[in-house]
């Protein structure tokens, strides 16, 4: 008898903390789903940023989580990127909070990828004296995505996109951008994200560019 009710509230307690732990999973995904039909529909730069503000008040909620850490970054460079007028150092330098938060919870070639963007961001304030500064760390940030997986497409994609920029006089031009655009357009024909909340990006992208380059 006295085994039967210690069962019993074993069990109880089982399902409890199953349940818990099933509507957690379930608010993170609701979150995440909603924000990732934001980005979707974000047209401008201020569109983007309050989609980051909104990834980085899930990540916030979800402390293990990397995944809103690193659309919070993304969204945010997204926006710099696309406004002349924004103050590039001060959105990197949050956007690497950003970042190294979502580090601390897992590494992974993406992030690396996000690094290596970041560095660009930064690098185009001023190419000519900044280059020496953040042409290194993003070359070696896509290495590092790269020791992390190989297989990852969007590595190739921004290598190929900084070769494509990078003057022929200075080892760049499309020549030598295009085998690594079609390397990235072929890793994509067999690409999964983990999850569809993981980034999925970039197809697109390296199709237009490999035809450019053509």
């Amino acid at each position: 008898m006295f085994k039967n009710k210690l069962m019993n509230k074993v069990l109880l307690v089982i399902c409890l903390f199953l349940s818990t732990l099933m509507n957690a999973q379930t608010r993170f995904e609701d979150a995440m789903g909603k924000g990732l039909n934001q980005l979707k529909e974000a047209k401008s730069p201020s569109d983007l940023s309050d989609v980051s503000a909104f990834f980085e008040r899930v990540a916030d909620a979800e402390k293990n989580q990397w995944l809103p850490y690193y659309y919070a970054a993304f969204t945010l460079y997204r926006s710099a990127f696309l406004d002349k007028n924004a103050d590039n150092d001060k959105v990197a330098d949050k956007c690497k909070d950003l970042i190294s938060k979502a580090q601390t919870i897992e590494n992974n070639a993406d992030l690396y990828c996000l690094v290596q963007q970041v560095a660009i961001l930064q690098l185009m304030v001023d190419p000519m004296s900044r280059y020496s500064i953040y042409g290194p760390l993003a070359a070696n940030a896509l290495e590092s995505a790269k020791k992390m997986d190989a297989t990852n497409p969007r590595i190739y994609f921004l290598q190929g996109m900084t070769t494509f920029k990078t003057p022929e006089a200075f080892g760049g031009g499309k020549a030598l951008a295009k085998p690594l655009f079609e390397k990235s357009v072929e890793l994509f024909k067999t690409y999964k994200p983990a999850s569809p909340f993981h980034p999925n990006w970039g197809k697109v992208e390296a199709e237009k560019m490999l035809e450019q380059c053509k």
